[in-house]
């Protein structure tokens, strides 16, 4: 069973300062709203409510963390999957727009504590204006990126290895990224998705 199956919400916070001090690796999720962030958690955590998709797209407003207990001390996390706000969505207004986008440039380039972002895209869209602005900002940081393709399923195989090459293509500015087709109801990708996330939590070489 993996570590993430045992995953609980921990806080949700409005603000950076409102979250707890940066201790032990976070893996936080990225993408614009409506693409199946709430979903992909849900699936990683072997959870159906876990993370929670607003009614709305758009007006998730806050940073969802939860925590993943330390098999040795259940009391402490031993790491934790962020769920970010989504971006990009047209009828939000525009200040309150800026000020989410403030919050997450600010936790993707100062957040000590984030070991991976996992940048979620559409894979019948493609990468977006947005994705690679949101792209050139994550690159300085250094942070490991795992791009998943939501929807996967909606995609033909052949299509989906073609979206790979061309989201790969389109992204090549952050470094060494890892682009996995991914399907939350079909279970698409799953297996690999986990593999790359445990491993940001507790790398091989300190098993």
């Amino acid at each position: 069973m993996s570590i993430l199956h045992q995953t609980k919400f921990f806080v949700s916070a409005a603000k950076l300062n409102q979250l707890p001090a940066a201790s032990v690796p976070e893996v936080c999720f990225v993408g614009r709203s409506n693409v199946g962030k709430s979903s992909a958690i849900n699936v990683l955590t072997n959870q159906r409510r876990l993370a929670f998709a607003s009614k709305t797209p758009g007006r998730t407003r806050l940073i969802n963390m939860f925590g993943i207990p330390n098999p040795e001390d259940p009391s402490r996390a031993l790491g934790f999957l962020v769920d970010l706000p989504g971006y990009g969505f047209a009828s939000v207004a525009q200040n309150t727009r800026e000020e989410w986008a403030d919050v997450l440039g600010a936790y993707l380039r100062e957040r000590e504590s984030l070991a991976g972002i996992v940048l979620l895209i559409d894979i019948r869209r493609g990468v977006t204006d947005l994705d690679r602005r949101l792209a050139e900002w994550i690159a300085p940081s250094g942070v490991p990126v795992l791009a998943l393709l939501t929807k996967a399923d909606k995609l033909p195989y052949g299509q989906r290895v073609r979206a790979v090459f061309d989201v790969t293509k389109a992204l090549k500015n952050i470094g060494a990224i890892k682009v996995i087709p991914f399907s939350s109801t079909e279970r698409i990708g799953l297996e690999e998705t986990d593999a790359h996330i445990v491993n940001w939590i507790i790398p091989k070489d300190n098993v």
